[in-house]
């Protein structure tokens, strides 16, 4: 495999776009904001003018879009992968989306191409770096096939089960990061009321039986008050709405979850869904009476 393309070159496509280039890939890229392409062609990436052109030749083809709706017109719509893949070509949905509408996609591609389903743990900061994990639902020899792609991305690939069974993965992993961050910024409003020094509270979480990965990505941005989108809250509460219906779909109570989502919801409807999802230690503080998360 040496041809990839990628549809939807935002925050994640723009890392997984540089990782490949980075290790000699030839890489064509599609997306509906032409800004995004040009950040990128000064590492080689290939600009195409539609999905077809993305597709052209291309070893395999990844879809990392912020919406099921724009991952099913890629697929499914007009000029979309089941009318321009060709059949050598793998299809890696690598975005956040439902197991049900990942196993339509899949059939939708049955007989055109192959297909995996290959969503990714990991903010865009962390994928930049190649400190994330694939998670992969799919054939068994689609998954050997496309390797060296997933190994020059990410340290690790999982092999998790069938189409499906990844995204589902995806969800659970996510609530995990939803109800971690909601819970640090909990903890930091709590000490920063109580007069606390949170520089110092952070470095003694690192070495204590409360560190977790999101303190390491996102403690410092909660203290410092500032929030590059590394994760957009706008995209994540989609990712929330998702764990909540399939939830619901397997009869599953996910009372922390519901919470987490209100509070999210409650921070983006004060402008703050394009910002990383750490804003959410905002809300909290303004709720304890705080003008900063660090005052």
């Amino acid at each position: 495999m040496r041809r990839i393309g990628i549809i939807g070159v935002g925050l994640l496509g723009s890392a997984v776009a540089s990782r490949l280039l980075q290790r000699g890939f030839e890489v064509i890229g599609f997306d509906t904001c032409p800004d995004h392409l040009k950040a990128l062609s000064t590492q080689g990436l290939h600009a195409a003018a539609s999905i077809a052109e993305a597709a052209a030749g291309a070893d395999a083809v990844f879809t990392i879009l912020p919406s099921l709706e724009s991952v099913e017109t890629v697929v499914c719509g007009p000029g979309g992968l089941v009318e321009s893949a060709a059949p050598h070509t793998i299809v890696m949905q690598m975005s956040t989306i439902s197991p049900a509408l990942t196993q339509r996609l899949h059939q939708a591609l049955v007989g055109t191409c192959g297909f995996l389903d290959t969503p990714m743990s990991g903010t865009s900061a962390m994928v930049a770096r190649g400190d994330c994990t694939i998670l992969v639902g799919g054939e068994a020899a689609y998954v050997q096939q496309c390797q060296p792609v997933f190994d020059a991305i990410a340290r690790r690939t999982v092999h998790i089960g069938t189409v499906g069974m990844a995204s589902l993965a995806k969800l659970a992993t996510n609530l995990l990061v939803a109800l971690n961050t909601a819970a640090l910024a909990e903890a930091l409003v709590l000490a920063a009321k109580g007069g606390l020094d949170l520089a110092r509270l952070l470095d003694a979480l690192a070495d204590s039986a409360a560190d977790s990965r999101m303190m390491e990505v996102r403690g410092p941005l909660m203290i410092a008050g500032e929030f590059p989108p590394q994760m957009k809250l706008d995209l994540f509460l989609k990712d929330l709405r998702l764990m909540l219906e399939e939830g619901q779909r397997l009869g599953v109570p996910l009372p922390l979850t519901s919470t987490a989502q209100q509070l999210y919801a409650a921070t983006a409807a004060v402008g703050a869904g394009s910002q990383d999802l750490a804003v959410v230690i905002t809300r909290l503080a303004q709720m304890a009476g705080l003008t900063r998360p660090a005052a």
